[in-house]
């Protein structure tokens, strides 16, 4: 099958409510057939998000209200899988608005494909990780560098995944990160002792995300 198309958008800094709008609008027009593929790549402030199961991890959010204002952390609701995650400045967030109709109908491997984009990143700044049994995410021993929460929604994707690369790892203290007590959170630029540029790391994200979802990008 013929690569499809697939319009990449690198966001910048984008409030955490906004880059929602943004989704919900995108997941729309790809439905109507309006839009391709489309990869969105951005920062968010400084956020706490939760789930949709139970209670969102809201049990594993650690800091009091009155920290994380001090802290200039909100916390937002997310109508995504998987528990309570971080996402700060310094972290590539990838929001890929994709129809997986019609051969690729399978949530477990679109969960497994976008570990495997970060697992092909990580190895093109020298470092080695890979899955941890039982658990999403994509790790380097057993500290998580890159977190997966995604919606499908009749088979078209929103939400994805967040890889650290220069992140205030500090802020993850204010929670367990995914609910996992088990293990730390690593970055690029921890893991690698180097200084390492969001443009750089994004376009790696963009190759191997064509490469292993058969897309092409289009201006």
């Amino acid at each position: 099958m013929p690569a499809r198309p697939l319009e990449v958008r690198r966001l910048g800094v984008v409030p955490y409510d906004e880059a929602l709008a943004l989704q919900r609008s995108l997941v729309e027009e790809r439905r109507a057939g309006r839009v391709p593929d489309v990869l969105l790549l951005l920062q968010h402030p400084a956020v706490i998000t939760v789930g949709v199961k139970g209670d969102g991890g809201r049990s594993n959010i650690l800091a009091g209200g009155e920290r994380l204002a001090g802290l200039g952390v909100e916390i937002r609701e997310t109508g995504r899988g998987g528990d309570v995650t971080y996402h700060g400045p310094g972290q590539v967030v990838g929001y890929p608005i994709v129809d997986l109709q019609p051969d690729r109908c399978d949530v477990h491997r679109y969960v497994r494909d976008l570990e495997d984009v970060m697992i092909r990143a990580c190895a093109d700044f020298g470092l080695a990780a890979a899955r941890r049994p039982g658990l999403s995410g994509t790790w380097i021993g057993t500290e998580k560098i890159g977190a997966i929460g995604v919606r499908i929604s009749r088979w078209i994707t929103s939400h994805g995944f967040a890889f650290n690369v220069s992140t205030n790892l500090d802020h993850f203290t204010l929670i367990v990160p995914c609910g996992i007590s088990e293990g730390g959170v690593t970055s690029i630029e921890r893991a690698s002792g180097r200084v390492v540029q969001i443009d750089e790391v994004e376009d790696v994200l963009v190759r191997h995300f064509t490469s292993v979802f058969a897309r092409e990008v289009v201006s």
